[in-house]
């Protein structure tokens, strides 16, 4: 019988980033029982996603400060809350299913819990979660958008590298769950960047390597090449960036089964073609993450602007240059919160949640 905690676990999960929520089969609760112990259920339940130190913690659930630190030095381990060290102290803090401890998991997924997610993502998460609004949005690959256009520096992947001052590359989670399953595909796997206070956790945790802007930018030019979508988090500081694929990441595949994926993600291009140029080649079509584009009855290839969401991977590869990046009217552009801390207050606003966890809540009202 499941404990009662992880019902309020669940209920606190739901409130954070894209959501966490419910399923006939429960089958999100042996994911629940799977990563936490009752304790640090209980523990996290007493947390924010404001970061605070250890002593602050134990002052508000009464408990002794030495104990407290290495529970959440424990948890810190096992992917299940965010720390920042600074010299000799550390603050932590809670962290959403995704994009937290789902992606956390990397030293630690195993097929079980691959086969978990997986039933998750199909009944429910999918399209409940993800599919509602996606917490990264897409921006161009590298050299697809003309040069004569001005690109906001949160647009221009060599910006973002050279606005960072450490970068870290770590392997993708999706692919990593899906080959546990032995699905998937053969793109590479070591292609999603963390930033700052992000790539340090991911160093200091074992899942990822610093990394030089050089590097970092011959990665992504690898990416372009087998086809990856760049999606930094819904910010324009981002903490972090995906390089994502169709056929495995949680964010695309989900985006996919939507009848107009350009409504689930934040992006300011759309492909087009110039029909005497077009030879109908189909080098678009099979690089097109969204299945946006086809080879019309006159032989021209033609974007669906509802399933386009502007990563500009059939603009590179293109032979006779009939594909295009084209900035959408200033009417329909988007800009991205400035942090993310600002994009997950709106969200959690948005889905009529909020963000002041559901113990400290209940205790303020008693």
């Amino acid at each position: 019988m499941t404990a009662k905690v992880y019902y309020d676990l669940r209920e606190q999960l739901d409130h954070y980033s894209v959501g966490f929520p419910s399923t006939e089969s429960e089958v999100e609760m042996r994911i629940l029982e799977k990563l936490f112990s009752e304790e640090e259920a209980e523990l996290y339940l007493n947390l924010s996603m404001m970061l605070e130190a250890p002593e602050a913690i134990a002052q508000r659930i009464g408990r002794e400060p030495g104990a407290v630190a290495g529970l959440l030095e424990h948890m810190v381990d096992k992917g299940l809350l965010f720390r920042l060290k600074k010299g000799d102290s550390a603050k932590y803090g809670a962290v959403p299913f995704v994009v937290g401890s789902f992606e956390y998991q990397l030293k630690d997924m195993d097929r079980e819990f691959a086969e978990l997610f997986e039933r998750y993502f199909l009944e429910a998460f999918g399209k409940k979660g993800l599919g509602r609004t996606s917490p990264l949005r897409t921006i161009p690959v590298n050299k697809s958008v003309d040069q004569l256009w001005p690109v906001a520096p949160y647009e221009d992947v060599r910006k973002l590298f050279e606005a960072k001052d450490k970068i870290a590359v770590a392997n993708c989670i999706c692919r990593v769950q899906q080959g546990l399953l032995d699905k998937g595909c053969d793109k590479p796997q070591e292609v999603c960047f963390q930033f700052g206070s992000h790539a340090q956790y991911y160093v200091d945790k074992g899942m990822g390597r610093f990394i030089t802007e050089e590097e970092a930018l011959q990665i992504i030019d690898k990416c372009d090449e087998a086809g990856l979508v760049p999606q930094p988090f819904v910010s324009q500081d981002a903490g972090a960036m995906c390089n994502c694929c169709g056929d495995c990441c949680g964010i695309l595949r989900s985006i996919k089964l939507h009848p107009k994926p350009a409504e689930r993600v934040l992006t300011n291009y759309y492909a087009g073609v110039d029909p005497d140029a077009c030879s109908a080649c189909e080098t678009c079509v099979d690089r097109c993450q969204m299945e946006a584009i086809n080879i019309a009855a006159d032989g021209v290839a033609e974007v669906d602007r509802d399933r386009c969401i502007g990563c500009g991977l059939c603009v590179t590869t293109c032979p006779s240059e009939a594909v295009s990046l084209r900035s959408k009217p200033e009417s329909e552009r988007q800009v991205p919160p400035a942090t993310a801390k600002e994009y997950v207050m709106q969200l959690a606003s948005s889905r009529g949640k909020s963000l002041i966890p559901i113990a400290v809540s209940k205790r303020s009202q008693s």
